[in-house]
């Protein structure tokens, strides 16, 4: 039976991430307590500094505590930050970038429509038939946490920036358990499967239990990523795939925001550089995904959300948890230039908290399945950059939605990964 999650979830599902610089609504003000704290900043040092040397020479010098400690991704810390301190930091040669550290809020076995409609069942590496056959892929899912145990899932780890206890990553919302089983749901016969099926997940936790997180904490997620390797080539990344489905408001400067202070840019393009593909969410404002980051970045691939109802093109379905028009354009999807493929986001059944299944919308639920297509494709292309991940996606999409329903001129092809094979 396929058991659907209060409307509440599906609503929360749709709000992704809203910068606390734009206010936190009333109903979300008790998840942000303790959160906005005055004073919290970003440090980002030059690139040849040794971190650990200064932040020991700050905290001796200054008294600095620093919550959060970046040595891959970036270099640099994060602290709560008085006045005598902020000036000795602006005026140490040694300092590259001071950003204060928003708050931002969480956006929100049957064959489920969403891996139907990408062909994940025609996949040959994902070989979809109820046998379980794991890809051999890592992904990771930078989120609210993922449930360790969740009967249909294969998680092998993860790391907590919410906090000082790093194994404390398992999932406490529910978001980042359903996202994991879009990517990657065992295909064992048990509730669904996601498009690449027993992929290893890793649960990035940069969300609280309330859905909302720190800038730090994102950064602090992204740099854990970069620092992961191979354990059979340290040259290379352990992730094939990082999925972000998240968005705060922002900017891209076109120079990896070394132009406009962006410590999250500037992190994402040094992990891109170390091979990690990132598929981020385009967002659920019904407007230009060039307003918000990290959608609007260069470097990653940006997901927009299709409706879909019945897994198949030509439209006519009826719409099942929430009103829409079947195979066209989400109706709260981001649009625009910095979309690059497009995906089902609309009524999604997944994994869920308590070893549950349910069903969420938003582009947050479109991401995941982008991300399981680039783990199939890097499974048998082991050497494939994220700038040919990139190009294989778009080479193998399909216009076949109705693009008309599409708010700009740039129509994105719909993921198909049914020749993602040996």
């Amino acid at each position: 039976m396929q058991l659907r999650r209060p409307a509440a979830l599906v609503l929360g599902a749709l709000l992704l991430l809203s910068s606390a610089a734009g206010g936190v609504s009333p109903a979300a003000a008790g998840g942000a307590a303790g959160l906005d704290a005055a004073g919290a900043y970003i440090v980002l040092l030059r690139d040849d500094a040794e971190v650990d040397a200064l932040v020991s020479a700050y905290a001796r010098r200054i008294g600095l505590r620093p919550s959060q400690t970046y040595r891959s991704a970036v270099r640099g810390f994060a602290a709560l930050l008085g006045e005598r301190q902020l000036a000795v930091l602006r005026a140490d040669p040694a300092v590259a970038l001071i950003e204060p550290d928003r708050v931002v809020e969480l956006q929100a076995q049957t064959l489920p429509t969403g891996v139907d409609r990408v062909e994940a069942d025609l996949s040959a590496t994902a070989r979809i038939d109820g046998v379980d056959e794991r890809v051999d892929a890592d992904i990771a899912i930078i989120d609210t946490g993922i449930q360790p145990n969740h009967p249909d899932l294969n998680v092998v780890g993860g790391y907590n920036c919410t906090g000082t206890k790093r194994a404390d990553w398992a999932d406490k919302h529910g978001h980042g358990t359903h996202v994991a089983g879009i990517a990657a749901a065992l295909d064992n016969g048990l509730g669904v499967v996601g498009v690449a099926p027993g992929a290893r997940l890793w649960a990035v936790r940069v969300f609280n239990k309330s859905g909302f997180s720190r800038l730090s904490w994102i950064v602090c997620g992204i740099d854990w990523v970069t620092a992961q390797k191979d354990p059979n080539d340290s040259t290379r990344p352990r992730f094939e795939v990082a999925n972000m489905s998240l968005r705060d408001a922002g900017t891209d400067d076109g120079n990896c925001g070394y132009t406009n202070g962006d410590a999250q840019h500037r992190a994402i393009c040094r992990s891109v550089a170390a091979g990690v593909t990132y598929v981020v969410a385009a967002g659920n404002d019904r407007s230009d995904a060039s307003r918000w980051i990290p959608a609007a970045y260069d470097e990653v691939i940006t997901v927009s959300a299709l409706a879909d109802f019945n897994g198949v093109g030509g439209g006519g379905a009826a719409w099942t948890c929430s009103a829409d028009v079947d195979d066209t354009f989400a109706d709260f999807s981001n649009f625009g230039a910095d979309v690059d493929v497009i995906a089902p986001g609309k009524c999604i059944y997944s994994t869920y908290k308590g070893s549950s299944y349910g069903t969420m919308s938003g582009t947050s639920m479109a991401t995941p399945a982008v991300a399981g297509g680039v783990a199939l494709y890097a499974a048998t292309h082991p050497g494939a950059t994220p700038a040919d991940v990139r190009t294989a996606l778009l080479a193998t999409g399909t216009s076949d939605w109705f693009t008309y329903s599409d708010p700009d001129p740039l129509h994105e092809p719909l993921l198909d990964v049914s020749s993602f094979g040996p």
